[in-house]
């Protein structure tokens, strides 16, 4: 045996290994899958939010050229259950059926109506316009609190409500007896407006039967084939056993693609029904209707203090957008922020309280972040808030009331247990490579000469709970399922190793780390190294990819999994080199007898002994693969400071990022390229919402932001250089001390900006500004404040809510109640 060298993976920064097939086209799309005697279908959309069919005629659609089949809803319903919601957060919510297809009603503009099946797509999607649907429209929901008031119109009438659930949480004091003690109370309302996923890979699903054995393959563009395969059994009645789901390569997910949606149903069901392979695949405009929309929510926050800033209590009221139906995991979206309003305060009182609402519009669920974006934003704009009512700096009053790194691990006030941090020393970081003093020299510099561009500055201190989920978490918490996560290792008789993950990437890199991870703890080369995923028959179990739990709990399974190859192998070294195992140690892949290192086996060695099974010990099996499914005692608690500083026109509204700087604690850093690459979309998507995106509806219902026209999402143009870096606090609850970092800066990026916006802004009488900050919405509010009138036009206060009604009336529906835009003209990098 020759010695080799095996250099340490783990901290290494390394190209992807999936770049290479990525970027040259030779990978493999769900719409790239060809088989033999394809057919193509095509959805029929809803025109209207809100309307009853009363009658639907496709056969005109069949005497289209090359169209095979059409189906109405009521043609499906017999061989498709109602759409799956995993997560019934209270005993009471009221929980619709979900046809994948509409019969008698439909509830959003996109619902769909009917399908046609043809040998083409374009002869698919030309027939849809044959078929004749006659519609008796219904008054739409749009707006949460009046969909909450006595005789709203209703969007499932037999449920006699528009109030899907109320969730209350009330730990510690109550909050309304520190609100009697504080010197200093501060309240404001706040909206997050809905937002559309952008991946860039449009949804798209093939289904091929093979109909001598009753067996499907399912290839979807998924997050989540293992919980799709499940789900699909249950809407279809096909036996899981006869279910292969494949999520090939996907391109991008962020949320939208952790779904079981109708068109994956609708598919299975139609090849069921023909016996032929089917593919569907969505537009981009058609995605804007069909896949979720995330965010969609109005928070009320206030906040108790002493006038030394010192926090005494926290209350918050939600009002969340359902939209029409209740997807996947759609109602305990914003029960994953409840835990973290708190963020990494202290604080004597919190309450919270939660209240879902049915609208006619495009359901909502998981957006990056999920919920935890939502409640980042809402304490970070009020703490700045709390500053300015006290006079202090924004750092200063969050110094004042952060955990302190002696004090992990912490329960914090909503029950979580953060098991490490060191806020402190991220944050002087940060305030270092931003060069936070001279900014605010600066500022103060400009304020006193007038300039009428102003600088802000913005800080987000955040911490996160990802790693989802521990099992007994989510019991408690009502989901379905458990968030445990499987991995198994396979040593090869040649020596070379394949890592089986239950984990299922869209561009995370797990192939990468993975290989990192197996190469480390085995001793092997990282090429030696291939990583399986996403396909149900090559990795049986798995809980799949979302909530930045990958890492944490997947690639903590694939450690695991390969410590125990390890421990096997050494039972069989130590016959081989007759040596007790407590005598061999085992360095860069060798196994070797304590003061006899003449006397050695590689890994690999022992794996093809394992193989040929010539000379084992007794009792032990002819292999030295193992597998393990890890449940995580905990969530893994990331946390970081996000810097920004904006420069603000005052006479056009227009906004420019100057600077950006986050320094973020992960853990350990299994791939520095990678996790650099992940905090930089997330902080580009951050910022999206903060100043460019938003879901606009006009007073029908109807999204006016339905392309990329109308819905501004950032190109690189648009988005500054930033500035990273970290610190590192190995988490406790894991064997690699990794957190997560996949939603890390988008969580932090949007409070940051809007503070920074707002920050700019504040001597002129402007306390907020609604997102996204737009130079339309910047604008106005500098001139209402010099009016004297910020505050209704601003969209701070509670006197919003009796806007909705004239709004509606006499423009779009930004959102819940303030006229909207179809697009903002003016904001730097877009036409």
């Amino acid at each position: 045996m020759t010695d080799q060298a095996v250099e340490h993976e783990v901290g290494r920064s390394r190209l992807r290994k999936e770049d290479a097939r990525l970027i040259t086209g030779q990978t493999n799309w769900t719409d790239n899958i060809q088989v033999a005697g394809l057919l193509h279908l095509a959805i029929l959309r809803s025109p209207m939010a809100h309307a009853r069919i009363t009658r639907i005629d496709v056969s005109p659609a069949l005497e289209r050229p090359g169209v095979v089949a059409a189906f109405s809803g009521a043609d499906l319903a017999e061989g498709l259950g109602s759409l799956p919601c995993a997560w019934p957060v209270t005993e009471d919510i009221v929980l619709p059926d979900h046809p994948p297809v509409a019969v008698d009603e439909v509830r959003y503009a996109g619902d769909p109506v009917a399908v046609v099946v043809a040998r083409d797509r374009y002869a698919a999607a030309d027939a849809l316009e044959a078929i004749e649907v006659d519609y008796d429209p219904l008054p739409p929901v749009l707006d949460l609190e009046a969909a909450l008031a006595e005789g709203a119109p209703l969007v499932h009438a037999d449920k006699g409500t528009n109030r899907c659930y109320t969730w209350p949480l009330a730990p510690g004091e109550s909050f309304e007896s520190v609100r009697q003690r504080a010197e200093v109370t501060v309240k404001r309302r706040y909206h997050q407006q809905r937002l559309i996923p952008n991946a860039m890979e449009p949804r798209a699903v093939v289904v091929t039967p093979l109909a001598a054995s009753g067996e499907y393959t399912v290839y979807s563009a998924t997050q989540i084939p293992h919980i799709l395969r499940i789900m699909l059994a249950v809407v279809t009645g096909i036996p899981e056993q006869k279910l292969r789901v494949v999520a090939p390569d996907v391109g991008g997910g962020f949320g939208s693609k952790l779904q079981v949606y109708g068109e994956e149903a609708l598919a299975l069901g139609v090849a069921r029904k023909l016996g032929r392979p089917v593919k569907w695949t969505e537009s981009r405009s058609e995605g804007y209707l069909a896949t979720h929309h995330g965010r969609g929510m109005i928070q009320d926050i206030e906040v108790a203090a002493t006038r030394e800033g010192k926090l005494l209590g926290l209350k918050v009221d939600l009002l969340a957008d359902m939209g029409a139906y209740l997807m996947l995991v759609t109602p305990g979206i914003p029960l994953l922020g409840a835990f973290m309003y708190p963020a990494i305060y202290k604080m004597d009182a919190y309450e919270f309280n939660c209240t879902g609402v049915f609208t006619t519009r495009t359901p909502t669920d998981a957006y990056r972040g999920a919920g935890r974006p939502e409640a980042t934003f809402a304490i970070e704009r009020i703490m700045d808030e709390l500053a300015a009512e006290l006079g202090l700096d924004p750092v200063e009053v969050r110094r004042r009331n952060w955990i302190r790194h002696e004090e992990f691990p912490y329960t914090s006030i909503a029950g979580l247990t953060y098991d490490s941090g060191n806020y402190e020393a991220a944050t002087a970081k940060a305030l270092a490579l931003f060069g936070y003093d001279d900014l605010r020299a600066e500022q103060r510099e400009r304020t006193e000469r007038g300039d009428p561009v102003r600088l802000g500055i913005g800080v987000s201190t955040y911490t996160e709970m990802c790693g989802l989920a521990p099992s007994r978490v989510l019991r408690d918490l009502r989901y379905a399922a458990g968030g445990w996560e499987a991995a198994s290792i396979r040593m090869l008789p040649t020596g070379k190793v394949e890592v089986v993950t239950g984990t299922s990437p869209h561009g995370q890199g797990h192939e990468t780390c993975w290989s990192q991870i197996a190469a480390d703890v085995l001793g092997v080369p990282f090429d030696d190294v291939e990583v399986l995923h996403g396909d149900t028959q090559a990795a049986p179990q798995g809980m799949d990819t979302y909530g930045s739990r990958s890492l944490s709990v997947g690639g903590e399974a694939v450690h695991r999994a390969a410590t125990k190859v390890v421990e096997k192998a050494r039972k069989v070294a130590a016959h081989l080199l007759e040596a007790s195992e407590q005598d061999l140690e085992f360095t860069n892949g060798v196994f070797s007898v304590k003061g006899s290192p003449e006397a050695r086996k590689s890994i690999q060695e022992i794996a093809f002994e394992a193989f040929t099974s010539h000379d084992l010990p007794d009792g032990v099996e002819p292999s030295i693969n193992a597998e393990t499914l890890v449940d995580p005692e905990n969530f893994s608690y990331p946390h970081g400071t996000h810097l920004c500083a904006v420069e603000v026109d005052t006479e056009t509204g227009r906004t420019r990022i100057r600077s950006y700087v986050c320094v973020d604690d992960v853990g350990r850093v299994v791939n520095p390229m990678i996790v650099e690459g992940q905090v930089h979309g997330g902080i580009a998507q951050g910022i999206a919402q903060a100043l460019y995106e938003e879901a606009v509806y006009d007073a029908e219902g109807n999204l006016v932001s339905g392309t990329m026209a109308d819905y501004l999402v950032p190109s690189a143009a648009d988005l500054p250089d930033f500035v990273t870096g970290r610190t590192e606090t190995p988490a406790a609850s894991n064997s690699m001390g990794v957190k997560g970092v996949g939603e890390a800066g988008t969580i932090a990026s949007t409070p940051a900006v809007v503070n920074a916006v707002v920050d700019a802004l504040r001597p002129l009488g402007v306390r907020d500004v609604r997102m996204p900050c737009s130079p339309h919405r910047v604008w106005q509010a500098v001139r209402s404040a010099r009016s004297g009138a910020a505050e209704e036009v601003a969209g701070t206060g509670p006197a919003q809510s009796g806007q909705s009604a004239q709004a509606a009336r006499s423009g779009d529906i930004g959102q819940y109640g303030e006229p909207g835009r179809p697009g903002q003209p003016g904001t730097e990098g877009s036409a």
